[in-house]
């Protein structure tokens, strides 16, 4: 290691350089250019990850919803065109027989799937916006971020069927003044009072309810507008580590077989699988990442080749001063080692500059997209990552710098000598 540090080393090293000042750059863009696209577009794929992952951050990411539609074929006597209406016990019975999901929340609402919203009154204002009726473990599924002092529906709200509700963000504007506390008043919701006990705000992500939405229990519901026992449609959460795809399949097999459905039938049971359009978007990411990889290593290998042609030009050119070197007592080991040192500075070079200007580029995506109403944030490459790339380059230094350094040690200092 002594001659890493040896000052006429690095003399003989910026000689050799310095007299190929042009071939040597453009060999160092050759490498530089290679981890540059390695770091700019795994980086720029990751931003898309992150940016999907915090449009997802709100919601479940195996979840799904089911809702019934119209069956398409005949079976048991039944004719094509029977709707099919979701039950309460349909929640329990996919539960206990598709050990897959995790969570399964019933809703049922006003104002969605071509139903009218609800007239609502506040004292002199008035509006009309959707009302969901729901169960605390919907918000296992899509959570919802409510404001300090409130809360949303519990379990004792169901139990008793109460008269509360939690409001969004645009009712409050809506129906209340300005620093008016909604947190205890009462609102009118057709025909019934409610009183407000949390106000929920709009997720940033991907969000199921709107910033009017309005949700009383389901009990409350039920009673209401004497629905019974319907369902409007189930939000299923699958775990995190099972098949989204195929448990999405067993639920509608079983509701099928539930409800009478000619097994083949596929459309008496409409479903949207967020895990599955997740699912794709990060496997679009990670083959951006995969993709950087293999051309940037491509790339770097161009150029470290690159860097081993030009040092053996160099061993070619400086012959006869090798010759002298070896004549005046140097070893086969220093004159291997300065070469393979050479290649391995000259990669390094490039390497970190590479590296610098794919952060710069990162950089500057980062702020041109961080105020855009696109799912894209943060890219940027782990380091571990980067530093495993720099590994590799020097070891393809070390290596391309072997070949040169080998043509270097073969030569005889007499025949050196004699070369004019």
């Amino acid at each position: 290691m002594k001659f890493i540090f040896d000052r006429n080393t690095w003399q003989e090293i910026f000689g050799s350089i310095s007299k190929n000042k042009t071939r040597t750059i453009i060999t160092i863009i050759g490498v530089l250019w290679g981890i540059f696209i390695y770091i700019a577009l795994s980086g720029a794929a990751k931003g898309m990850d992150n940016g999907f992952e915090k449009v997802f951050e709100s919601v479940s990411m195996n979840s799904m919803f089911v809702w019934g539609q119209n069956t398409s074929m005949p079976y048991e006597g039944f004719k094509t065109g029977r709707p099919m209406q979701l039950k309460l016990g349909d929640a329990t019975m996919l539960e206990n027989r598709i050990p897959e999901i995790n969570y399964i929340a019933p809703r049922i609402n006003l104002g969605n799937f071509g139903t009218e919203p609800v007239f609502t009154v506040r004292g002199q204002k008035s509006g009309t916006y959707p009302v969901n009726g729901d169960y605390p473990i919907y918000t296992k599924i899509a959570t919802k971020q409510i404001f300090d002092g409130g809360r949303f529906i519990n379990d004792e709200d169901i139990a008793q069927a109460r008269k509360v509700c939690v409001i969004g963000e645009r009712n409050v504007q809506e129906l209340f003044d300005k620093d008016e506390e909604p947190i205890g008043q009462y609102i009118r919701i057709g025909d019934v009072y409610f009183q407000v006990v949390g106000i929920h705000k709009l997720s940033q992500g991907v969000s199921f309810d709107s910033d009017a939405a309005i949700f009383i229990p389901f009990t409350t519901f039920r009673k209401l507008y004497n629905t019974g026992e319907n369902v409007d449609y189930f939000c299923i959460a699958a775990y995190d580590d099972v098949d989204v795809v195929q448990v999405e399949k067993d639920v509608k097999a079983l509701l099928r077989n539930i409800h009478r459905v000619n097994p083949e039938d596929e459309r008496a049971f409409g479903s949207f699988n967020l895990g599955e359009a997740f699912a794709r978007v990060s496997g679009f990411a990670k083959g951006m990442t995969f993709l950087s990889l293999v051309v940037g290593l491509a790339t770097i290998l161009a150029g470290v080749i690159g860097i081993g042609n030009i040092l053996l030009i160099s061993v070619k050119e400086r012959t006869k001063e090798l010759g002298v070197r070896r004549a005046l007592g140097a070893t086969p080991a220093e004159v291997r080692n300065q070469i393979i040192l050479e290649s391995v500075f000259l990669t390094m070079i490039a390497g970190i500059m590479g590296i610098i200007l794919g952060a710069g580029v990162l950089s500057i995506i980062n702020n041109l997209t961080k105020d855009l109403d696109f799912p894209y944030t943060n890219p940027t490459v782990q380091i571990p990552y980067v530093l495993g790339a720099l590994l590799i380059m020097v070891i393809l230094g070390t290596l391309i710098g072997l070949i040169p350094a080998q043509r270097a040690v073969s030569i005889k200092p007499i025949d050196a000598l004699r070369e004019e």
